[in-house]
């Protein structure tokens, strides 16, 4: 029985194309280009920050972030960053008596976003604001602390091999892998080969039914 689900952010429940449009932007070179090279590190199984790194060699990411935000050009997110089935799956999974916790890889300031768009969710936490990262084995220790349910029962999903589903299934924890963005898509077929995800999902709204069988 699955009690919990802990959903990924970026490409599970949030487009990307924000994100790495405003990065091209910032880094003057055409939208294109930059999806492009993140295709690139997809296929390599490398950090999606290398696609910035291959466009300028020595980048301090961290660092143009920072000066991102200090020119008012750092991150937004809104509604428009959803995908269509986030809302109603999200809350068919509490209607169904299921914990919703929203968890990924993303900044304080994007989990206070996140939080400002009011989802039908009962946590949502971010890597920045815990202190530590997926793939780190502590980031899913933490996901454990608030899952109220043990890891048998808290069902993790994302769409990145390496980041959400290894991991998550290292530390015990039941995955589904969406088959969503770059990354999702490009790993879908290994996924299921490998059987690295208990379950592969076109939609969210596939959760309900994993939940109450």
């Amino acid at each position: 029985m699955i009690r919990t689900v802990v959903l990924d952010v970026g490409e599970t429940l949030t487009r990307d194309d924000r994100y790495w449009g405003a990065w091209a932007d910032w880094l003057d070179v055409p939208r294109h280009t930059l999806s492009a090279l993140v295709g690139a590190v997809v296929i390599d199984g490398r950090d999606n920050s290398d696609a910035l790194r291959l466009l300028r060699p020595g980048i301090d990411v961290r660092a143009e972030y920072a000066a991102r935000e200090a020119a008012g050009r750092g991150e937004r997110l809104d509604e428009t960053d959803l995908y269509d089935d986030v809302r109603p799956s999200l809350s068919a999974l509490r209607a169904a008596g299921v914990r919703v916790v929203v968890a990924g890889n993303q900044s304080p300031k994007a989990g206070a976003m996140l939080r400002a768009l009011g989802l039908p969710a009962d946590l949502v936490v971010t890597s920045g604001e815990w202190g530590v990262a997926k793939p780190e084995p502590g980031f899913f220790e933490r996901v454990l602390e608030v899952s109220g349910a043990p890891a048998a029962q808290t069902l993790y999903v994302g769409d990145h091999p390496a980041n959400d589903l290894v991991p998550a299934r290292a530390a015990g924890l039941l995955t589904a892998h969406v088959r969503r963005g770059p990354w999702g898509h490009w790993w879908a077929d290994e996924i299921r080969e490998r059987r690295t995800a208990d379950y592969s999902i076109d939609s969210l709204t596939e959760l309900v039914g994993i939940v109450k069988t």
